[in-house]
């Protein structure tokens, strides 16, 4: 069970996310709806750190103190939150001038599927197999079929 718990969490988290980001009523400012979003993630974040400050570091020798914790960070944690804002955004604009639920996010993800096998390849040494080229190329073309 534990081997599939983050699968279950991103699945049934992008679930509600998608729902949440169509429902963002169309009159409001998609800035401060983001606002929002961060500061209630912001708060359940920094809640459930002192809640459970050492389930969710690997290292268990490591300082786990908030000042600690931030001292580890490198640069990612910084540029993800600029990447998050432009996924929220991009999400919530792609609802606002169109895209069905169900078509919006297929597309994306497998765009991304895609990407992310090269980049796998290329930068991370990653092997793909026969199977999984295979499977590129048919995700391509259900592509090319979704968006006619």
């Amino acid at each position: 069970m534990a081997f599939y718990f983050p699968i279950m969490l991103i699945i049934g988290s992008n679930v509600l996310y998608h729902i949440c980001a169509k429902s963002v009523p169309s009159q409001m400012n998609p800035m401060v709806s983001l606002m929002i979003t961060y500061l209630v993630a912001g708060s359940l974040t920094l809640f459930m750190f002192f809640l459970m400050p050492q389930i969710f570091t690997m290292d268990k020798k490591l300082d786990i103190t908030l000042v600690g914790q931030i001292k580890q960070a490198n640069w990612a944690p910084y540029i993800l939150g600029f990447v998050i804002v432009g996924l929220e955004l991009g999400n919530i604009l792609m609802y606002r001038i169109g895209w069905n639920i169900s078509l919006g996010s297929l597309v994306c993800n497998i765009s991304l599927a895609v990407l992310l096998l090269a980049i796998g390849v290329l930068f991370y040494k990653e092997v793909i197999s026969t199977s999984q080229i295979f499977g590129i190329g048919l995700c391509i073309a259900g592509l090319i079929f979704i968006n006619r």
